[in-house]
């Protein structure tokens, strides 16, 4: 498995390969062991040791090279409006590619400024946006003849987008900005960014509520101490420099920041 790895610029030797298939592999004896197929003792998934994952070599990408990226993928491209507003959708909720794929029309609530992201594991969550993006997904939709129930980012066509347009955007945005390419810069850096100025300014409970988390991560804790959609709204808000029609004295809370 190691060996036959697909390579990019963020491999690191197969070793997610490797991680994935022992996953895999003990699953499927886990069942047969549970399904009293084999007994527990005659079980070689046990002995094969699940190799340590190694840590994320992604980190918070600073602001004046992500205001680069943004530029670059605004005036480059057959399409730069459609690649702003992917960025945008993605800085403004650190949603997944997932997320951002399976947004339709109706996931829109303009009165409340917020979108319904379904993203993996099954999960939904409301999201807040800022009243800018609301209007332009709003005007993308409407442009660009996404049904109700359809997939929301379109090509000028009409046609649904796929993961494919995140292969162009960064590949295109790679060849304007060299680091970018050299650093396997990609989406998931997005999420990174977002979710490391969150917790920074307002705290890990805002962040994980900001970053769709529901599990246990963050340990009993998390369960006393959760945040909600309006803190949410009022991180947003900060981040964005927009008021939120979730959010009262935003402008009380921007300066409590600045003098920071």
């Amino acid at each position: 498995m190691q060996a036959s790895a697909r390579a990019s610029r963020a491999s690191r030797g197969g070793g997610s390969a490797v991680e994935h298939f022992v996953g895999a592999v003990r699953c499927v004896y886990r069942y047969a062991e549970d399904s009293g197929w084999i007994r527990r003792a005659d079980n070689p998934a046990r002995q094969v040791p699940k190799p340590a994952r190694q840590p994320s070599h992604r980190y918070a990408i600073p602001p004046h090279r992500l205001a680069e990226i943004c530029t670059a993928a605004a005036t480059s491209g057959d399409d730069p409006e459609l690649d702003s507003l992917v960025l945008r959708l993605h800085i403004e909720t650190a949603c997944r590619r997932g997320g951002a794929l399976a947004l339709r029309p109706h996931d829109l609530d303009e009165d409340q400024c917020l979108v319904l992201l379904r993203e993996k594991g099954q999960t939904e969550h409301w999201q807040p946006v800022s009243p800018t993006l609301m209007r332009h997904l709003l005007a993308h939709a409407q442009e660009r003849g996404a049904p109700r129930s359809g997939q929301l980012l379109r090509y000028r066509n009409g046609r649904p987008i796929s993961s494919r347009r995140y292969d162009y955007i960064w590949t295109r945005v790679g060849e304007i900005l060299p680091w970018v390419a050299v650093q396997g810069i990609s989406r998931h850096w997005l999420r990174h960014t977002t979710l490391t100025w969150v917790e920074r300014t307002f705290g890990f409970a805002v962040a994980r509520a900001y970053a769709g988390h529901n599990g246990k991560a963050g340990g009993t804790t998390a369960t006393y101490v959760k945040s909600d959609v309006l803190e949410v709204a009022a991180a947003l808000s900060i981040l964005t420099a927009e008021p939120h029609p979730l959010v009262s004295n935003v402008d009380r809370h921007i300066r409590a920041i600045d003098s920071r």
